[in-house]
């Protein structure tokens, strides 16, 4: 099913995007709401955060406006944009995990060093984010997909999540439910959870 789903979603984004390139800039709209659910979940999956994430999202939208011409056949804008997006997600998580020595020399230099306390919470806040994605990715890649999506986007779009995952609308909220109870099992056998 999940070939059927992409062949699905790269016809309709392949009829948007020539629609678009033929000079109805109006589909543009369409398009990022057609691709931006499976998008999102490509960027959510390097681990950067949803402002981050975001960020990957508009240079790859504008980036697709400067290099429309470029893209030879239609069809190929879903594979291109998921390339694209992972491409980007990866420089940016590779460029925020790069320490530089001007990062040290501004917090010298601030009136108010950060406390123990607060470094302590961010070890413990970082594990613990670590512990659950590694939970998630555990999960059936339905679940994954669906959890990704629903987590990171403020006001999900139900009927393009359904379409995007093949599934019904009405089945979203209960397979969610589902999914969270799978999670919560997992985080409660984990011993080294501590919720």
């Amino acid at each position: 099913m999940p070939g059927k789903l992409e062949d699905g979603l790269a016809t309709r984004a392949g009829r948007l995007f020539a629609a678009y390139r033929a000079g109805d800039e109006a589909v543009m709209a369409d398009l990022v709401r057609t691709l931006t659910p499976i998008l999102w979940h490509t960027v959510r999956g390097v681990r950067l955060d949803a402002a981050a994430a975001e960020d990957v999202l508009q240079t790859v939208w504008l980036t697709l406006v400067r290099k429309a011409d470029t893209i030879s056949e239609p069809q190929a804008v879903l594979q291109w944009m998921v390339v694209t997006t992972r491409r980007e997600a990866w420089r940016v998580a590779k460029a925020a995990n790069r320490v530089r020595p001007e990062d040290f020399e501004s917090a010298i230099g601030q009136d108010q060093a950060p406390s123990a306390e607060s470094v302590e919470d961010d070890v413990c806040a970082a594990d613990a984010q670590s512990r659950l994605w590694q939970h998630v990715q555990q999960l059936p890649e339905r679940c994954q997909t669906l959890l990704r999506v629903i987590a990171f986007a403020d006001r999900p779009d139900y009927a393009e999540l359904a379409r995007s995952l093949g599934m019904p609308q009405g089945s979203i909220g209960p397979t969610r439910g589902r999914c969270l109870a799978k999670l919560r099992l997992a985080l409660a056998a984990d011993p080294a959870w501590e919720a």
